[in-house]
């Protein structure tokens, strides 16, 4: 698995990934293939963009701890299996992260929006906008997997 580099806003040009901060990301997929989409709460970088929901690994945690963590603290959700299905490198003009994606297809609980953000449950094209920068890879490979099968 490689990650990809992508450079936002006029970001520095990223060529490795130290220093990265590692997110963990959840693409919360329905029984009728819709996905999960949130808003980023006021007061964060890049706050009413649209995103799938996720957080940073603190350390020590894997992957599946941080987005199990995370998505129980955001929005109140516990999830069945999640395994990493691609990364992305992004250098935003804030820092550079690396994004773990875990497609997740089981889960309990309340949807909840403990941060005072939005959710909205999406098909291909998303009808919610603006995107975050780095889920718009995210969305072009859910096309492709879908004009693939």
């Amino acid at each position: 698995m490689s990650a990809e580099v992508l450079v936002v806003d006029g970001g520095r040009e990223a060529v490795a990934a130290q220093g990265a901060t590692d997110v963990a990301v959840g693409v919360l997929i329905d029984d009728q293939g819709r996905f999960l989409l949130t808003s980023r709460p006021a007061g964060k970088v890049y706050a009413g963009y649209w995103e799938f929901p996720g957080g940073k690994l603190e350390a020590g945690e894997t992957v599946e701890q941080a987005l199990r963590r995370e998505l129980q603290e955001e929005i109140g959700l516990t999830i069945g299996p999640a395994n990493v299905w691609r990364v992305q490198l992004v250098d935003y003009p804030h820092g550079l992260v690396r994004l773990h994606f875990c497609k997740v297809f089981q889960w309990s609980g309340e949807l909840q929006m403990h941060e005072g953000q939005d959710s909205r449950w999406e098909r291909l094209p998303v009808g919610c906008e603006p995107v975050l920068p780095g889920t718009v890879p995210v969305l072009r490979w859910l096309q492709e997997e879908a004009d693939a099968a």
